[in-house]
């Protein structure tokens, strides 16, 4: 009878411990026991171990995404707060990281086109060949979180706004430092919410890039947690789910993108735009001319009669 219930606890126990060896913070990792070990496919047969403790870096997120994409698996389905931010035009790609997560300076995604990067793996350069230069990996500082709510009934207490916002990422993301919610605005009436989160410049204990690309995926598509709640800030009595977000980064340098490298459809309309003022002087110019020409013939006219 002893053997018998030492058996059943054993089992239970077992039980218990498979249930508690998991990543709360990828759905997509694979996890061992004794001890418990996770880790998810970057590529075919190379495998990135987890801190599932933390926040997944960006870096090692972009590179498991694209494999899976790769493999047919699933993936994902206010204005610039300075002038020198910027958004991710370029979207995913394969990205180089470094053994501790973070992106490499210099991404070239297995061609012979290469680019910088700033910490959050944005390309902050114009791209070019393999002898591109990038000396340090920029940090980005400072995100502005542009948020758009789903209507909801009734007006939305904004006094109690920025306070909700901080507490729905500290604990949405890790114990996310609340504190670094420097600023949040609200517009009733478009439904958005501008969030600004900053920390001091060279600060490198704290990745803001990690928390916003978690947060674009609790907004756009699916969450990566194993949890699939999303992030929904409860302001009051009120709860608002989030059905559109943008983010800006600002870097502790600023980004030197030139006009060699913008796209056709931008160089496009730069070029109806020049083409415009040009046809618009050179209206301006012949109407005055002419103008000049008729006042010249009619004093002509007068002298004759005289």
């Amino acid at each position: 009878m002893k053997l018998w219930i030492l058996v059943v606890l054993s089992a239970l126990a077992a039980g218990a411990s498979a249930q508690s060896c998991s990543c709360e913070t990828m759905k997509w990792a694979t996890c061992e026991e004794n001890p418990c070990r996770c880790d998810i496919l970057v590529g075919d047969n190379m495998k990135q171990l987890l801190d599932c403790t933390k926040l997944i870096p960006k870096c090692v997120l972009m590179k498991a995404e694209m494999y899976r994409a790769k493999k047919g698996l699933d993936t994902r389905t206010g204005g610039k707060p300075v002038e020198s931010a910027f958004v991710d035009n370029d979207g995913i790609y394969d990205p180089i990281c470094e053994s501790n997560g973070k992106f490499r300076a210099k991404q070239c995604n297995n061609t012979k086109e290469c680019w910088c990067v700033n910490s959050a793996g944005v390309r902050r350069t114009d791209k070019g060949d393999e002898d591109l230069k990038c000396d340090e990996l920029v940090e980005t500082y400072w995100v502005r979180l542009q948020l758009k709510h789903k209507p909801v009934k009734g007006a939305v207490d904004e006094t109690k706004l920025k306070g909700a916002i901080a507490d729905a990422i500290n604990k949405r993301y890790k114990n996310f430092d609340k504190s670094l919610v420097d600023t949040v605005e609200y517009d009733p009436d478009a439904r958005l919410i501008v969030v600004d989160v900053k920390k001091p410049m060279n600060d490198r204990t704290v990745d803001l890039a990690n928390m916003a690309y978690y947060m674009e995926k609790d907004v756009k598509v699916l969450p990566l947690f194993k949890n699939q709640e999303k992030f929904e800030p409860t302001v009051g009595n009120q709860t608002l789910e989030m059905e559109n977000i943008l983010v800006y980064y600002v870097d502790e340098k600023a980004p030197t993108f030139t006009m060699k490298h913008l796209s056709g459809g931008i160089i496009a309309v730069i070029v109806v735009v020049v083409l415009a003022v040009v046809a618009g002087l050179l209206v301006l110019f012949f109407a005055r001319r002419r103008q000049n020409q008729q006042y010249k013939q009619a004093q002509h006219r007068e002298m004759e009669n005289m």
